[in-house]
């Protein structure tokens, strides 16, 4: 079956087709393709065309996809099962992994996905300081946990209200909704509510609308008002964590939070999450405190195992500058076609993370992200895909490198999304 075929049988079973919304191209047009198979930085889809990876699985493939080495520990583990439900040795593997890269890790317990990272880590911060309310980003997206699936309303600062059907009303009001980077909706926010306040999560790169830099010294005041009026720090680093430094974004920006919620590479590609922290803060969670958190796979064997061989190669290899030097080349193929044709195209970038925004100003928080051309960027992506090159199906979505583009793909990719762009 191509996948036209496929994604027809798949609507009459799966909700949308897809098991992912962003997955049914619904931002881009067309019929979502299926993939048969991946190998090093490209895919091969079902109707056999093989395509230039830039999504990586949203981040995990650092090392590329199919890894020699996290398929053998993969292999290795396999033989002695593929699930226990009890304690495992790769378990304190995975923990002094992070414990030893990780900042802020004093103690790790293992979850199944980020969600549940940032769910737990929302719970933990309520039973720690037994406070209610939390503060989000606008823009900032932390998994489906209903607390975290809230909108911000017309003022700077503002109580939520939910951008999902089946998120109680009274539960989204427990969370503020702030724009990111305005320093004066974050002072007044905790003027108002200070002591009311458990937890304020951010991405500290926000990843999930496209990519957007935080101001010089936005990240250092969220950390001092936190100290200040006792509430805890959560930085979501499901998509930031071991992508812009072994030790996370919190290492390269030498702020230290009081958790965090890490998933994607720390499975090596299996499903994994995990959140990290102070260790006053994380004997709180069940069964040493009051705050219950479990789950039956947490800590499967499997994905310790990879994600565990993914944390040594990057301790080893420590591929950050390569990384950057990958994504620097394409983003600068982009910017000269940009400059050449008199597009207006933004591209922000942090390491070997950045986006396309096709948009005349500067995007400093999610409501001027929201001002980028969908449409340009719809005619962008569908230009990659026809060239053989596959980016984020999603105007508000980030790109990722891996190890395993090589100057060969980095070239073809970089002509093919200048001709791209060149195009509009």
């Amino acid at each position: 079956m191509n996948s036209d075929s496929l994604f027809n049988e798949c609507k009459k079973l799966i909700p949308g087709g897809v098991n992912s919304p962003v997955r049914a191209f619904g931002g881009v047009g067309g019929v979502p393709f299926f993939t048969r198979s991946a190998d090093g930085c490209t895919i091969t889809t079902e109707d056999g065309k093989t395509l230039v990876d830039f999504v990586c699985t949203w981040g995990p493939a650092i090392f590329g996809h199919n890894n020699p080495r996290i398929k053998s520990a993969v292999k290795e583990a396999l033989e002695c099962g593929t699930s226990f439900g009890t304690p495992c040795a790769r378990e304190l593997e995975m923990a002094r992994l992070i414990n030893s890269m990780i900042p802020c890790a004093e103690m790790v317990r293992m979850t199944n996905s980020g969600t549940e990272s940032t769910m737990s880590a929302i719970r933990l911060a309520r039973g720690y300081t037994r406070r209610d309310r939390i503060v989000k980003f606008s823009g900032c997206y932390h998994g489906h946990v209903d607390s975290l699936l809230v909108m911000a309303g017309s003022g700077a600062m503002t109580f939520g209200s939910p951008n999902s059907a089946g998120v109680p009303k009274d539960l989204a009001r427990l969370t503020a909704v702030l724009p990111f980077n305005d320093f004066e909706a974050l002072e007044n926010c905790f003027k108002a509510h200070g002591e009311e306040i458990a937890a304020v999560i951010l991405e500290p790169f926000p990843a999930n609308v496209g990519l957007i830099l935080p101001k010089a010294g936005f990240l250092q005041k969220l950390r001092e008002l936190c100290t200040k009026y006792g509430a805890l720090l959560i930085f979501d680093e499901v998509i930031t964590g071991f992508r812009l430094s072994d030790g996370g974004a919190q290492k390269l920006v030498n702020i230290t939070p009081d958790l965090c919620a890490l998933g994607k590479i720390i499975g090596g590609g299996l499903p994994v999450g995990a959140f990290a922290g102070r260790r006053e803060i994380m004997e709180r969670l069940s069964p040493l405190g009051d705050v219950y958190q479990a789950g039956t796979l947490s800590g499967n064997p499997l994905a310790m195992a990879a994600g565990a061989e993914a944390l040594k190669m990057l301790k080893e290899t420590q591929p950050y500058p390569q990384l950057k030097a990958k994504a620097d080349f394409i983003t600068s193929a982009m910017k000269a076609a940009a400059k050449e044709k008199g597009i207006a195209l933004q591209v922000p970038q942090v390491e070997s993370l950045y986006c396309v925004f096709f948009n005349e100003e500067e995007v400093v928080d999610c409501e001027s992200a929201m001002r980028s051309s969908k449409e340009l960027y719809a005619k962008f992506f569908r230009a990659c895909l026809e060239g053989g090159v596959y980016i984020a199906p999603s105007a508000f979505e980030v790109s990722f490198m891996s190890l395993a583009h090589d100057k060969a793909s980095l070239q073809r990719a970089a002509e093919v999304m200048a001709g791209a762009i060149k195009s509009l």
